[in-house]
């Protein structure tokens, strides 16, 4: 594989994928375009969450990955981590929308551990569990 290359003006983007970026992200901020292979990847800023976003060269939307905190969760979220999480803190929220699903990957921080959940349709998973050193 070769290394990746960034991409520095938008008109070396191709036409398809900056309409479907600029549709489908109206409040991105400060994008920054990188080729692989014949995919574009995309970061950028929206608001107070940084993002990355991967399309095809036909402009068709892959993922989308926002990193946020606490804040941005949805209230049934939270109220769903916090209820088996009472002694912890959220340190960060990042959501992944990827093939219709749509997965929120959660870190909570207690006195002693570090916890990552995962979720998913309502179903709450922890995923990593660790001691604090």
């Amino acid at each position: 594989m070769l290394p990746s290359v960034i991409v520095t003006t938008a008109s070396n983007v191709n036409q398809s994928v900056l309409k479907s970026f600029q549709g489908e992200f109206k409040n991105a901020m400060d994008p920054v375009w990188y080729r692989l292979d014949k995919n574009y990847l995309v970061k950028f800023m929206t608001a107070d969450q940084k993002n990355t976003a991967l399309f095809r060269n036909n402009g068709r939307l892959v993922y989308h990955i926002s990193y946020g905190t606490e804040k941005n969760l949805p209230d049934e979220i939270r109220d769903k981590i916090m209820g088996s999480y009472q002694d912890y803190n959220i340190t960060a929220a990042i959501h992944v929308n990827e093939a219709n699903r749509s997965i929120w990957v959660v870190n909570l921080e207690g006195l002693k551990k570090l916890i990552v959940v995962r979720v998913e349709e309502g179903e709450l998973e922890e995923v990593g569990n660790y001691v604090k050193g």
